[in-house]
């Protein structure tokens, strides 16, 4: 039946308000240019894991009373302020700072899903058994003594930041990223190491191979409303979950609403992985600041680690002489 005209001017009358009020939000996402409006401070903590854990293979997502006793775990797991008779000394000592100073966040994403990894559906990264050979200084030096300050990790050396990739990956602390642009640039500020990666809009064409960066070599380019960001040209030096060199890593940015940005990131590296894989992260908008994140690269600690390594070479050559 159809509706009488009465009705039909109704309908239409409290539907105009409605659909005003939608374009003035989707209005207040854009730029003063018209592109997606992604900037602001954005929190990706999570106690999500990257990789689904063994003992919840074959589960995607957990159920409310799953996810409530996963998530305790965790944190009782996590709690620094457990103390050696309960951890252990070693593991006491190594945790280093007591609970108020780390920060994993304290809860599952809002979809209960088991890893952050989505493509494979197992949730594992599809690593290849590993073969130091080929592999990337920083990879190929993984569990080794180290020789010197180069044979530690980039983040101990306060070159990089640990959670700050590219791509980013939720950690221990200073879980923070915010996003500027321009109509040209998008500039990614990671509060760790106060690392800045800035991402050309303009369709330049990336370095030539032998010029290699640190956070690779990035750019960028909008696909309907989200962006995406290509990075290669990595160093041998960084690695991302035993990536080498040539990984190929693929960046989307999506806001999914006024408090939500999605990131998603794809990493393609044929050395190291036997598939492309895909994870999904949601982050949060954050009402805070980011502050200077000032690492202490002068730390006494290197030198102290570096004489005992020196220490055991000696012990080591002075147990096989005759």
């Amino acid at each position: 039946m159809r509706p009488t005209i009465p009705l039909l001017l109704a309908t239409l009358a409290l539907l105009g308000p409605t659909t005003q009020l939608v374009s003035a939000q989707e209005a207040a996402r854009l730029t003063a240019w018209g592109a997606p409006d992604l900037q602001g401070v954005w929190d990706f903590r999570t106690i999500t894991p990257l990789e689904r854990p063994a003992e919840l293979a074959g589960k995607e997502v957990l159920t409310v009373e799953e996810a409530a006793a996963f998530q305790q775990r965790t944190l009782d797991a996590q709690d620094k302020d457990q103390r050696a008779d309960v951890v252990g000394v070693s593991q006491d000592v190594e945790s280093a700072y007591n609970q108020f100073w780390w920060d994993y966040g304290d809860s599952l994403t809002e979809d209960r899903r088991t890893s952050l990894v989505v493509d494979p559906r197992d949730g594992r990264v599809p690593r290849k058994p590993r073969d130091r050979t080929g592999l990337g200084a920083a990879a190929a030096s993984f569990g080794r003594i180290p020789a010197g300050p180069e044979d530690r990790s980039l983040w101990e050396r306060c070159i990089l930041g640990f959670n700050t990739g590219p791509p980013m990956s939720p950690s221990a602390y200073n879980n923070v990223v915010q996003l500027f642009q321009t109509e040209d640039h998008v500039v990614l500020l990671n509060e760790m190491v106060h690392d800045s990666r800035i991402v050309p809009l303009d369709n330049r064409p990336h370095l030539p191979p032998h010029m290699r960066q640190w956070h690779g070599n990035s750019r960028g380019y909008w696909d309907s409303d989200t962006l995406v960001v290509e990075s290669i040209n990595f160093t041998n030096k960084t690695s991302f979950r035993g990536s080498s060199e040539s990984m190929h890593l693929v960046e989307r940015f999506t806001r999914s609403n006024a408090d939500t940005l999605s990131y998603e990131f794809t990493v393609t590296d044929p050395m190291t992985f036997a598939q492309p894989w895909t994870a999904v992260l949601p982050m949060k908008m954050s009402s805070g600041r980011l502050y200077e994140y000032a690492c202490h690269e002068g730390n006494l600690a290197m030198e102290g680690m570096l004489a005992g390594n020196r220490a055991d070479e000696r012990a080591a050559m002075d147990a096989a002489k005759p």
